[in-house]
């Protein structure tokens, strides 16, 4: 690809915002697991954040979003094996790595967004209890000796 050479004075064409756009998607694509579904919303933000920026509109002038709805209801988004995420369905046992990589939410941020309780779980009720049931079974959080390994 060619670098695109901009001006402050002139506006970026087309192709320029086309280029611009491309090489933005390719790299949060590389380096974010994003479904293919999801592409084509992400190219038409970053096409339209980078139109807007040339035409000298901010975001915040730019006409608000719509408010999402959530891929399902949110009191069938917690079940006992998994847990379903509102921004896009994805069926997960653990939602915090999943919110982190795909859409750069912490569990707070997102709780916040879709009107969550504090104790909203970001893990499946029945994966919380074998990993408990683990920990427990190899001992850990148990007091060790002064020597710092644990009494077996």
């Amino acid at each position: 690809m060619q670098d695109v050479e901009l001006d402050r004075d002139t506006r970026p064409t087309r192709a320029d915002l086309l280029t611009m756009t491309s090489r933005i998607v390719a790299a949060y694509a590389g380096r974010n697991d994003i479904g293919a579904g999801d592409l084509p919303g992400l190219i038409r933000s970053v096409y339209g954040c980078l139109d807007r920026h040339a035409e000298g509109v901010t975001t915040a002038q730019a006409e608000p979003e719509a408010p999402r709805k959530a891929a399902i209801p949110i009191n069938r988004s917690v079940t006992p094996d998994y847990l379903v995420c509102l921004e896009d369905g994805k069926r997960l046992k653990m939602l915090k790595r999943h919110l982190r990589a795909a859409y750069g939410l912490t569990p707070e941020e997102y709780r916040a967004k879709w009107g969550l309780p504090p104790d909203y779980p970001m893990v499946a009720p029945n994966y919380a209890a074998e990993r408990s049931a683990f920990a427990k079974k190899i001992g850990l959080g148990r007091n060790s000796d002064a020597g710092g390994r644990t009494a077996h």
